[in-house]
């Protein structure tokens, strides 16, 4: 079973510490935000299931970082903060948050919504009923998970990640065009930059490659990319 992996950004460090040491013993895979100016790229780094956001932060708020990380994932983020009034905590869901955790707290309290959350998200309770599954040969893609699955090896996808094969996997082995993929990840093409979809697809090859999946994207110069499921994994 998958180690689940949570990401605390918290700009006092010995409540940080504190926090990252208890979820430890639990056997949480844990990373501390090291550069407050680079969060969303720290988290897209990590991948985690679940991240504890601080409201007070150094540059940018708690309710900043909400909204630029919910453009690449949809994991549980819960508030931890010292404030305690109710428009902090509308604010903290209207911006993304999925729940509110009131400075000082009891870490049983911590643990248990955690835990809540990750059952909700990826555990027992999460719900299967509208769930997408693109089959592929032996690659399953989780839509609403965000999870490419190859027989037990289970792979985190980025929201844009996830987007890119999902048309491509559905497509497969049909080219996509350039501009219906500009279409379908970005609202507004006319500020997208050229390079953007390049930069993304490299992602998504490189993510492949690590988890050693031999099926890969192909580009058709002039037309956009395909999938192209290989014989081993079909």
């Amino acid at each position: 079973m998958e180690q689940h992996r949570i990401f605390i950004v918290e700009d006092d460090r010995k409540i940080a510490e504190l926090l990252a040491d208890t979820l430890q013993k639990y056997q949480y895979d844990v990373a501390i935000v090291e550069d407050f100016d680079r969060i969303t790229d720290e988290v897209l780094d990590f991948e985690p299931h679940l991240i504890l956001l601080d409201i007070n932060l150094p540059s940018y708020d708690g309710y900043y970082w909400c909204r630029q990380l919910r453009q690449h994932t949809t994991c549980p983020i819960l508030f931890i903060s010292a404030r305690s009034g109710e428009m902090d905590q509308v604010f903290a869901l209207e911006n993304g948050g999925d729940d509110f955790i009131t400075k000082p707290f009891h870490y049983e309290i911590v643990l248990a919504k955690i835990r809540s959350h990750l059952r909700r998200s990826f555990g027992e309770y999460a719900s299967n009923q509208s769930e997408r599954i693109i089959k592929c040969g032996q690659l399953h893609l989780y839509v609403e998970r965000m999870e490419l699955h190859k027989e037990e090896t289970i792979i985190p996808l980025q929201k844009k990640e996830c987007s890119i094969l999902h048309l491509l996997m559905e497509e497969e082995p049909k080219v996509v065009s350039r501009e219906r993929l500009l279409e379908e990840l970005w609202d507004d093409q006319s500020f997208v930059d050229e390079n953007t979809l390049n930069v993304n697809v490299a992602r998504v090859r490189k993510k492949l490659n690590d988890y050693d999946v031999v099926s890969q994207i192909e580009t058709v110069r002039g037309a956009g990319y395909r999938f192209v499921l290989d014989e081993l994994e079909r």
